[in-house]
């Protein structure tokens, strides 16, 4: 139990800070768009990820020295061009203001978050590089851990996906959905940022 709650207790540490994906997720639950398709992908996504880390593929990428800067550059092409569509979505300001309605199709929705989870760097760094390495330290227990790891997925994107909806009234004001597509413009555009210079 105790590799469990340390992989809880790391797994929501590191996903609890606002990201693309987590970005995303948060979007679609006050929209109400796909909540449970896009709750589930992300948590699928981050357990197969952390099952990743948790078996050895830091070894891979050791063994593959591209593999990093194709993942880092290729993160930064995406989050720029994501974080743009935010920034004209706010400076449009009318596209988007009904919490309701006007849904992307299943699959354009869950093409985004595939590519905001899988094509993020951070996401590959905290489930299969960090996670990995602290799994190491759980000899014996890997499997524990990953399970306390994955269940803090599980945990935290339904309850971000459907605790959105708690924030339906405020988002009810236009000037709103502005704010929060200039914060995902902005998240998304640091990021990058760090990815790029950090």
């Amino acid at each position: 139990m105790v590799a469990f709650w340390a992989g809880l207790r790391l797994g929501l540490g590191l996903i609890v800070a606002i990201g693309a994906q987590n970005a995303f997720v948060l979007r679609q639950g006050l929209r109400r768009e796909h909540v449970f398709a896009v709750a589930f992908f992300c948590a699928v996504s981050d357990a197969a990820l952390i099952a990743l880390g948790v078996s050895g593929f830091a070894l891979a990428a050791e063994a593959a020295p591209w593999l990093g800067p194709g993942l880092r550059w290729g993160g930064v092409a995406f989050l720029v061009w994501y974080g743009a569509r935010a920034f004209l979505a706010a400076w449009r300001g009318g596209s988007g203001l009904v919490a309701a309605g006007g849904a992307a199709s299943l699959a354009a929705t869950l093409a985004t978050i595939a590519a905001l989870t899988w094509a993020n760097p951070h996401v590959w760094l905290d489930t299969v590089v960090l996670l990995g390495a602290v799994s190491a330290q759980y000899p014996g227990q890997g499997k524990a851990f990953a399970a306390g790891a994955i269940s803090a997925s599980f945990l935290f994107f339904f309850a971000l996906a459907y605790g959105a909806r708690l924030l339906a009234p405020i988002f009810a004001q236009p000037r709103a959905w502005v704010v929060l597509d200039l914060l995902i413009g902005v998240v998304m555009w640091s990021i990058a940022a760090e990815l790029a210079f950090g």
